[in-house]
């Protein structure tokens, strides 16, 4: 397993879908958020986001089943 997709013959790595899904996931929850007000609770916005997206994409990729940077 090389951990690469083929599409048309075009090799996408297995990491830049994750991190696709990830961010679909991280916009998603972000506005979910931002409806309920919980922006008003949070310190720092910015690092919140950033840390959402880390801890989202840890779990998108560790659903796949494989960490491809070890």
């Amino acid at each position: 397993m090389t951990g690469e997709i083929d599409i048309c013959g075009v090799f996408i790595p297995g990491f830049l879908i994750a991190l696709v899904v990830a961010l679909a996931l991280t916009v998603l929850i972000r506005r979910a958020l931002a409806a309920c007000g919980a922006y008003r609770l949070i310190w720092r916005a910015s690092l919140f986001d950033f840390a959402l997206a880390v801890v989202i994409l840890g779990g998108v990729t560790a659903a796949q089943g494989r960490v491809p940077w070890i």
